[in-house]
């Protein structure tokens, strides 16, 4: 029996996930993964704006390693993490869950692979002016 399946061939080719500029997410799962070399904290994001966005979601993760820390500091003060959890340096998974703040992503593609950058980060608050700034910058191109 042969079936149809709308997207199907979109989805296997990851256009549907290719998502590249400045977007308000919410975390909706994070999960640190260990690995010997470079151990990461794998996050599942919800776009809220643009609308154009706002049912897309993505993945990316932050690097552990003692380079790349600084990375998943700024991450973490963006969007809101508890003051005192960072300050004791732990991680925990479920007070990750719900925060809100700005990422600006790229998309690229390493030996056939694909993978979503987490590029930037900035506080809710900020939403706005940076919206309103990339918009100029694309109008302007």
């Amino acid at each position: 029996m042969k079936r149809q399946i709308p997207g199907l061939y979109l989805n296997q080719h990851g256009v549907e996930s290719k998502l590249d500029g400045l977007f308000l997410v919410r975390v909706d799962r994070a999960r640190y993964r260990w690995h010997p070399q470079r151990p990461f904290v794998e996050f599942q994001f919800s776009v809220l704006e643009p609308k154009a966005f706002a049912a897309r979601s993505f993945s990316g993760r932050l690097y552990c390693t003692e380079r790349a820390l600084w990375r998943l500091n700024w991450f973490l003060r963006d969007f809101g993490y508890d003051a005192q959890l960072l300050k004791d340096d732990r991680v925990d998974e479920q007070a990750l869950l719900h925060l809100r703040g700005v990422v600006r992503t790229s998309y690229t593609t390493l030996n056939g692979r694909s993978y979503q950058n987490l590029e930037a980060f900035a506080p809710e608050a900020d939403w706005e002016a940076l919206d309103c700034t990339s918009l100029a910058e694309s109008n302007g191109q």
